[in-house]
């Protein structure tokens, strides 16, 4: 009975202060299951509803036009993470993205409706800072945006570029591997082996001759030859240090921390993609990314006013001429952005927010660039907000593709 009353406790009281900016919030929905609360299980959830209008959606598959206005559930997730002791953590995340009219059935039981792991993992600690796990997980490489959180960030979504192997190696930028982790001071790193995904975005593609590389290399050359994958992250903070119990960077502490990282990291998937010579010969081409990145959040002055600002290069090779939509390409970019928290007194705060990134892609032998200009209206801190964004995309020499995004969001 004891213990029933220290659980029904908790869920009172978890609705004060967050360290992201909610006055409101505490630890959430976290049920102790013993005195001290070292074995516990935290639960939580959150939702991300778009309205999007853009003037120039593609024709349907019957040819038909589109409207103009679409709404979606951006995502659906919830995340459960149970501490069984100081030296054991599981970790599990399933929900489900992007379910508009387009995605949805008639009974709930289509594809494009269904709930799926992102994350299920297990880890055992090595001391105060360091742990090694297992599972499918989100431990990833390259920079702060291949392993960001959407629970805190700050544009309207992540840059879908720096996601660099969702879906080709993965699932949902989750590998199923091992990991080590942890903390020496200042410096913290993250590095992973991962088996390689076999039934990917290109699960039907084959290379033409003498054409472009595919990524296709652990269906068509085997496990063996191409079925591992290799990753890392490190960086070093030079003001307070960020948490690393979970893999998901934050992408504002609006105000709440002095954050300045600068870091590095890499994605390895040998013989990933394939290429065909002119008699139809198949062989393995290296897949190699990486990073460059730095992350700056401080607030400025007494009025809780905030800055957060962040820079990346990543230079991307996926093979010979690889490229697949207007999302993966051999090539390199450069993405920045940049928002500031207005200062004020009041309970709901303002952040508007500028972001920019170049590409440029070796198949096209051109440029694509991207322009988004928005505002985040928090309400308590990243737990209740609306996000409103406009963007514009000019890929080689296509007509530039314009949209304006609200996104509601509440996070509990």
């Amino acid at each position: 009975m004891k213990k029933v009353y220290l659980i029904a406790a908790v869920l009172l009281l978890s609705l004060k202060g967050f360290s992201q900016g909610s006055p409101d919030y505490g630890a959430g929905m976290k049920f102790n299951l013993d005195e001290d609360g070292s074995k516990y299980l935290r639960v939580i959830s959150w939702a991300q509803i778009w309205g999007q209008y853009n003037s120039d959606r593609p024709l349907d598959g019957n040819g038909n036009e589109q409207a103009d206005l679409d709404f979606s559930v951006r995502r659906a997730r919830v995340l459960l993470y149970a501490q069984i002791n100081k030296d054991f953590l599981i970790v599990t995340h399933f929900g489900l993205n992007s379910l508009n009219a387009d995605s949805m059935s008639p009974t709930g039981k289509g594809d494009g409706s269904q709930l799926f792991m992102h994350d299920v993992w297990a880890q055992y600690s090595l001391g105060k800072d360091n742990a090694i796990g297992g599972g499918l997980h989100y431990w990833n490489g390259i920079s702060r945006l291949n392993n960001q959180g959407t629970l805190n960030l700050m544009t309207l979504d992540n840059q879908r570029q720096a996601w660099a192997t969702l879906g080709l190696s993965d699932q949902f930028a989750r590998h199923i591997g091992v990991y080590a982790k942890g903390a020496f001071g200042k410096f913290q790193y993250r590095v992973a082996i991962n088996g390689a995904e076999t039934n990917n975005l290109q699960a039907t593609t084959v290379p033409t001759n003498n054409g472009p590389a595919t990524y296709t290399g652990t269906r068509l050359l085997g496990s063996k030859e191409a079925g591992r994958t290799y990753a890392g992250y490190f960086e070093y903070g030079f003001l307070d240090s960020e948490s690393n119990f979970l893999p998901y960077k934050v992408g504002t502490y609006l105000g709440t921390k002095k954050v300045f990282n600068i870091g590095a990291g890499f994605f390895s998937h040998p013989n990933g993609s394939v290429i065909a010579d002119a008699a139809g010969n198949l062989s393995g081409e290296n897949v190699t990314i990486f990073g460059l990145d730095a992350f700056y959040d401080v607030p400025v002055g007494t009025q809780g006013a905030a800055l957060t600002a962040y820079a990346l290069y990543q230079n991307n090779d996926y093979g010979k001429d690889y490229r697949l939509g207007t999302t993966y390409e051999t090539g390199s970019m450069v993405h920045g952005h940049l928002g500031y928290v207005l200062p004020g007194k009041s309970k709901t705060r303002f952040q508007p927010y500028v972001s920019y990134d170049q590409r440029q892609i070796d198949a096209i032998n051109d440029n694509a660039s991207q322009v988004g200009i928005g505002a985040n209206a928090f309400f308590s801190g990243h737990n209740s907000k609306l996000t409103l964004e406009y963007q514009t995309l000019k890929y080689g020499t296509n007509k530039a593709v314009n949209t304006i995004t609200l996104q509601a969001m509440i996070y509990l």
